[in-house]
């Protein structure tokens, strides 16, 4: 393709990829009112797969419905769902394409409202709201965080089994459930998933052995956001809870398709300056040469400049929004469309406007 590195074939798990342009997890809220994604879903991933050799990230996936509380969002554990998701991996890989699934539990980012309207317990790890909020989520007991690793991997399971996807990613980024369990401000137990390092990384790791042993290492990937703010996230001793659970996940599990990292870059809603000492090359001094695929609000410059010095693969979610064929613009230094930031998050709309009616840069690609 090229013989810059974002642009030259790499392997991820069992898939081999023509370049290293990849769709990030991108919440789009087109679901219908039973979490399954609707008709015009499969059309919109396969447009973003155009590009043959692509590897595409879905949105956040929910394992079951109590992991939820937000309306019009996908999930992964009825048949009805399922079948939706099997639509939408038919037509990727119609394109030669491939795609994993994001998995996806809440926790106290959850509107707990819309979680009351179904009888359904608004939980976290501690009893600690986000800051400006109202409602105070209840811990998990034991039980209940042993009941969330098996909806992993019944999740995984259902998609890669039942759906035809190639992977997933566990969601430990971003302040939902695994995440509130890894940091110490959001996680104050006291039993054997809080206080220490190896404590609060404990749920994460039981959550990958369990998506690991339902479909492979080869299969699996993992999400993490180690500077994010999002969703009231903050750390006291951010370097050592990641440098252990980096390091575990390196060690236990040597085939593991790829580690998802969220630079520092990346705010609440939009790109930020990276405050001085928030690199994420720690962590990948720990990954090594294992496949990394990082998430920055990369422009053309720098995710060329990435992939090329670090090795990176780059994943883009406004950009390959609003330019389906992203991966063939950045190749030829094509022009970029600018999306429409309100129709990014439409609840329950099958209007094509903002969502599937974006353009291609050369016809062909678009029917192909």
């Amino acid at each position: 393709m090229s013989s810059h590195k974002l642009f030259q074939a790499t392997r991820v798990g069992e898939i081999d990829l023509a370049h290293r342009v990849v769709f990030a997890p991108t919440t789009r809220f087109r679901a219908d009112g039973n979490h399954a994604p609707l008709p015009h879903v499969a059309e919109y991933y396969a447009q973003r797969a155009s590009t043959p050799g692509s590897l595409l990230i879905t949105e956040a996936t929910l394992i079951a419905a109590r992991a939820g509380g937000h309306d019009h969002v996908p999930g992964i554990w009825s048949d009805e769902q399922i079948a939706a998701w099997k639509k939408v991996t038919e037509a990727v890989h119609a394109r030669g394409s491939f795609i994993y699934l994001q998995l996806w539990a809440m926790g106290r980012a959850a509107e707990a409202p819309v979680l009351a309207a179904e009888g359904l317990p608004f939980v976290s790890a501690s009893d600690i709201p986000i800051s400006g909020t109202t409602d105070v989520p209840r811990p998990l007991t034991i039980e209940e965080i042993k009941e969330y690793v098996q909806l992993w991997a019944t999740g995984a399971s259902n998609a890669v089994h039942k759906a035809g996807f190639d992977g997933v990613e566990v969601h430990g980024a971003n302040g939902y459930l695994l995440d509130q369990f890894l940091h110490d401000r959001s996680n104050i137990r006291t039993d054997a998933y809080g206080g220490s390092v190896e404590n609060r990384a404990r749920f994460p790791l039981e959550v990958v052995e369990a998506v690991v042993k339902a479909v492979g290492e080869t299969k699996t990937g993992f999400r993490i956001s180690p500077w994010g703010t999002y969703n009231d996230m903050r750390f006291d001793h951010l370097k050592p809870t990641y440098t252990h659970l980096v390091t575990e996940l390196r060690d236990r599990y040597p085939h593991l398709a790829y580690l998802h990292v969220v630079e520092a870059d990346v705010g609440d809603w939009d790109t930020v300056e990276a405050r001085e000492g928030t690199s994420n090359d720690f962590i990948r001094d720990i990954w090594g040469d294992r496949r990394l695929i990082s998430a920055g609000g990369y422009t053309r410059e720098t995710a060329l400049a990435t992939a090329q010095h670090k090795g990176d693969l780059i994943a883009f979610a406004r950009r390959y929004i609003a330019n389906p064929d992203l991966p063939h613009r950045l190749l030829h230094d094509i022009a970029l469309t600018v999306g429409n930031r309100a129709l990014y998050y439409s609840p329950g709309s099958v209007d094509p406007a903002g969502f599937t009616d974006y353009p291609f840069a050369t016809p062909t690609i678009e029917a192909r």
